[in-house]
């Protein structure tokens, strides 16, 4: 039977990757919801105003958008289907994409039922790469014990 920490990671995993396979598709492309689609455009003009930097880089509020769209997509993609540390790194970008949505609500003075589910979204991600992290160490842990342990037993002059 698989461990309570093994299960926590795979339902995460599985649950955050489909929500953000959903939010990339929805700013990529109006066939899921057009009031969805149509309402990320408007936000997303609304970050591009407010940075008037991304302009000066030749970033359009269009490329943002596709930008995070096909990060959250492909990150959502790696998290439900790829197994073993790519996962982590899909963790890690989304993480950092949650913080970039973070700043951009808080830039153009979003109240907070704006951007909770970014806020909510980003807790668990930071959740899930802990618990899949604590995991890790534990195992790098055990082993150094069973290294200094080995050499230890060669050492030792057997007596017959």
């Amino acid at each position: 039977m698989a461990s309570p920490r093994t299960i926590t990671i795979v339902a995460l995993s599985f649950a955050l990757g489909l929500f953000f396979v959903f939010m990339g598709t929805i700013k990529l492309t109006p066939r899921l919801s057009k009031d969805a689609y149509s309402e990320m455009k408007r936000a997303y003009k609304s970050y591009a105003k407010a940075l008037p930097a991304l302009k000066k880089m030749g970033i359009s509020s269009v490329l943002l958008r596709k930008v995070i769209g096909t990060l959250e997509l492909a990150c959502g993609v790696v998290l439900t289907l790829v197994p073993g540390r790519p996962k982590d790194v899909a963790n890690f970008l989304l993480l950092l994409v949650m913080l970039a949505v973070l700043f951009f609500h808080q830039l153009v003075g979003d109240p907070l039922k704006r951007y909770a589910h970014a806020l909510v979204f980003g807790i668990l991600l930071t959740c899930r790469l802990l618990v899949a992290r604590q995991g890790e160490e534990r195992l790098e842990v055990e082993e150094s014990q069973e290294e200094q342990i080995n050499p230890q037993e060669k050492n030792k002059v057997k007596v017959s």
